[in-house]
């Protein structure tokens, strides 16, 4: 197909899914954002940029818009990613909450692309805890893109996203599928996917008395403003005390001060303050 999109019209396009997500193109991702809107055009049999803009904007039922972000969002995860945080998790935060909260506790991967963090998160707690302090755990993982939720549901993956996954949780968690590993029940059962928007705080409030919530490597595709506001929908869910792991490269201290930092051996991470 030959369709080239001009600046103004990436403009046009990148401004409304930043409106819509969050989610911002640098002008350096005109040719991504045109190669990625090509697979749509090609998909519809449209040719024309402004008739298809229009068509994201007044579709009523939304579900282009949603093939569009779909096919703009990056998905690149594996299992056991960013271990030193994940020991923090393990040796650390857990045990801590384990002592202080008495009642059910919640564990928030957001944008959690295929699932391969939060099927990780799952296999801490059950390596972690006893069973009567597992039966007190779930994990809710979330994220914009219906697609990779649907594979997450699934829970089959290959060499690439497993190849960190220890040997002996690999003979525990798992079982052969063809050429792909797939996860068992028992984890499959610790796990809720949910379709959800961060930059919809309507969305957002319905997150609530949640213990820990990972974020990694998501905030880094947003502004200062939209990361602003996703921080403050954090604080609303989040439960005095509960915890907020954000990628090595990304800070909150600089677009808010509402967490404080906490130092641990392994980690430094951010946590809400306790109630006075």
């Amino acid at each position: 197909m030959n369709v080239t999109l001009s600046l103004e019209q990436f403009h046009r396009l990148r401004d409304y899914i930043y409106q819509k997500t969050g989610i911002y193109f640098p002008d350096s991702k005109l040719y991504f954002m045109e190669r990625r809107l090509i697979q749509r055009l090609e998909a519809l049999g449209i040719q024309d940029i402004n008739y298809y803009y229009s068509m994201l904007r007044f579709e009523s039922s939304g579900a282009e818009l949603q093939a569009f972000i779909e096919v703009l969002t990056v998905n690149e995860t594996y299992f056991f990613r960013e271990f030193h945080q994940l020991k923090c998790f393990a040796e650390e935060v857990l045990p801590e909450l384990i002592r202080r909260e008495k009642g059910n506790l919640v564990f928030w991967s957001a944008g959690c692309s295929t699932g391969e963090e939060a099927y990780t998160l799952a296999i801490i707690l059950c390596e972690m805890l006893r069973p009567e302090n597992l039966a007190r755990c779930r994990i809710i993982a979330t994220d914009i893109d219906n697609k990779v939720l649907a594979f997450a549901r699934k829970g089959c993956y290959g060499e690439r996203s497993t190849r960190h996954i220890p040997a002996p949780y690999i003979r525990r968690y798992f079982e052969e599928d063809g050429n792909e590993l797939r996860v068992t029940d028992e984890l499959r059962r610790l796990v809720e996917f949910r379709q959800l928007n961060l930059m919809e705080s309507a969305m957002m409030r319905k997150m609530e008395h949640v213990d820990v919530i990972f974020c990694r490597n998501v905030l880094i595709y947003f502004d200062d403003q939209s990361r602003r506001q996703v921080a403050l929908d954090f604080y609303q869910s989040i439960k005095d005390g509960g915890y907020v792991f954000l990628g090595h490269s990304e800070s909150m201290s600089r677009i808010t001060s509402i967490f404080q930092l906490r130092k641990f051996q392994h980690s430094i991470i951010y946590q809400k303050p306790m109630a006075r």
